[in-house]
């Protein structure tokens, strides 16, 4: 499929979703609708709700056409039930008992967070359906989204990332936590393996409250990540592209919480988003190299927002580490105020610009990829 040229572009926009995210997307979806161009393109919105539906959200469609000074904060999960496309000869969303309603796809741009979004699936639901989409492919976002195999693709690449070692739920507990303070000791912060936004993390200080996150992450994911606590500065940089990929201008973090937790991004508001860092030269050059060697690590593609931490000096005052690799986020928060679209803000590249590129990403791949379908020797 290429890119149309003589008309608008029918962008398919996913929001919602099956996981804990399933709000922070409604938020994001908002964000990006307000920015794509209408003399350009045509959104259609499909909330995903969470038992796994997908609904043509009627009313989101309606304001976007009419009434775009009216968007709510979070677009709702309503609408008429559609079944999504399923092949390359049926990439059409088709309202149930309304066959004559049939909308065709362009390009789908799926702002889905944390599992069945951010993992591949729907990924590989749109490989099959032969539908071009916005950023990484089935690879790239199953290893970002699984920690535990982004942290071995860094290790692989040579790649400093924090200590950590790593629990499935149903085995030994007590000799992990025993693992833990033995390797790594405390405090040190507790992951789901599979879940972004700061769900399920806890930052613990003794055995009680190790023990309690260990039991909160594994009501997320069935795997858990425990990971040593870096005292140094919180340091991001956006990625774009992928033949090569370029960085941004990194921005920091100072976290409002004790941690940068779900509460402080999006209860609380509390944490200073810097953008640009203050850094020097040669620090931003580092950290952009940092960034796009750990994009290539976990072969992402198109986009993502890299974070590092900078350990400047250590708690006993003697000379810190230095850099290291934290994590991979394939579908970054993405309102105007989000650090992964400020970042690009100020490297030169604006809002409706940096998603105009994306769509054009999508496109390039999609062709790549369909040129080599198929091929038999």
């Amino acid at each position: 499929m290429n890119m149309p040229t003589n008309r608008r572009l029918r962008v398919l926009l996913l929001f919602g979703g099956r996981s804990a995210e399933h709000d922070v997307s409604r938020v994001t979806a908002v964000a990006v609708a307000a920015a794509l161009d209408p003399t350009r393109y045509e959104v259609i919105p499909v909330a995903i709700a969470t038992d796994g539906r997908w609904l043509l959200a009627e009313r989101a469609r309606e304001l976007l056409n009419t009434e775009r000074d009216a968007l709510p904060a979070a677009f709702e999960i309503e609408g008429v039930e559609v079944t999504g496309p399923v092949d390359p000869a049926h990439t059409r969303l088709v309202p149930v008992g309304r066959p004559e309603d049939a909308l065709d796809v362009d390009v789908v741009l799926p702002l889905l967070h944390g599992p069945y979004g951010e993992d591949g699936t729907i990924q590989g639901l749109l490989e099959l359906a032969g539908l071009p989409y916005v950023g990484s492919g089935v690879l790239g976002s199953a290893v970002a989204m699984d920690k535990v195999m982004m942290k071995r693709a860094f290790a692989a690449c040579g790649l400093p990332t924090p200590r950590h070692v790593v629990h499935r739920d149903g085995h030994d507990v007590v000799a992990f936590l025993e693992r833990t303070e033995r390797e790594l000791g405390y405090p040190c912060f507790v992951k789901p393996a599979n879940l972004g936004s700061s769900v399920g993390v806890s930052k613990a200080r003794d055995r009680a409250q190790l023990e309690a996150a260990v039991a909160l992450a594994a009501g997320f994911d069935e795997w858990v990540i425990v990971e040593e606590a870096i005292d140094g500065r919180e340091i991001e940089v956006a990625v774009l592209g992928d033949d090569p990929p370029v960085a941004s201008v990194p921005g920091e973090i100072v976290p409002g919480d004790d941690f940068y937790s779900y509460a402080d991004k999006y209860e609380m508001a509390e944490a200073q988003l810097l953008a640009p860092a203050t850094l020097s030269d040669t620090l931003v050059g580092e950290a952009q190299e940092l960034a796009i060697r750990a994009f290539e690590a976990c072969r992402c593609e198109a986009m993502a927002r890299v974070d590092l931490f900078l350990e400047e000096w250590r708690s006993d005052g003697s000379a810190g580490r230095g850099w290291f690799v934290n994590e991979v986020n394939t579908i970054p928060g993405f309102t105007p105020v989000s650090m992964y679209p400020r970042l690009w803000e100020v490297s030169g590249l604006s809002y409706p610009q940096l998603i105009d590129r994306l769509v054009e990403l999508a496109f390039e791949r999609h062709r790549r990829r369909r040129e080599r379908a198929g091929r038999q020797r």
